[in-house]
């Protein structure tokens, strides 16, 4: 019989970083689950994306058990990875100061496509291009 779902939990953790720290400690504590299992088997499963942030979702169960996934980086932080930037524009939309490759883009839609509501390559190219334009970031066409 399978396992009663009490509720999800979503965060974002940096990968192989995850501490019992806010926001994973208190998360998790209020539905009484073992805090450092969570730290330690998900530090063990993202070791190797270190210096990314990773969204995770944690199903807890109703006996106290959890399972977690985790995805790709959101999109905004694979584009200031990919130009080298700390942040987005303060001014998006009335000031451009970085441009993405056409090549950049199709590069973070192709790591990105398994989390998107999508498996067209042209149409998360457009979900890529879209999140540029609100950081403040020109696409090449």
């Amino acid at each position: 019989m399978a396992k009663k779902i009490k509720t999800f939990i979503k965060l974002n953790i940096p990968a192989g970083a995850a501490t019992a720290a806010p926001p994973v400690g208190p998360a998790l504590g209020q539905h009484g689950l073992p805090i450092m299992d969570f730290v330690k088997s998900f530090n063990e499963k993202t070791k190797e994306k270190s210096g990314n942030i990773l969204p995770v979702v944690i199903t807890v169960f109703e006996d106290r058990t959890f399972s977690f996934i985790t995805k790709e980086p959101p999109v905004a932080e694979m584009i200031k990875k990919a130009l080298s930037i700390e942040k987005g524009s303060g001014t998006a939309g009335k000031e451009v100061f970085k441009t993405l490759t056409e090549d950049q883009v199709k590069k973070i839609a192709e790591a990105k496509l398994p989390d998107l509501n999508t498996d067209n390559i042209e149409a998360a190219k457009k979900i890529v291009a879209g999140t540029a334009r609100s950081m403040g970031i020109k696409v090449q066409s």
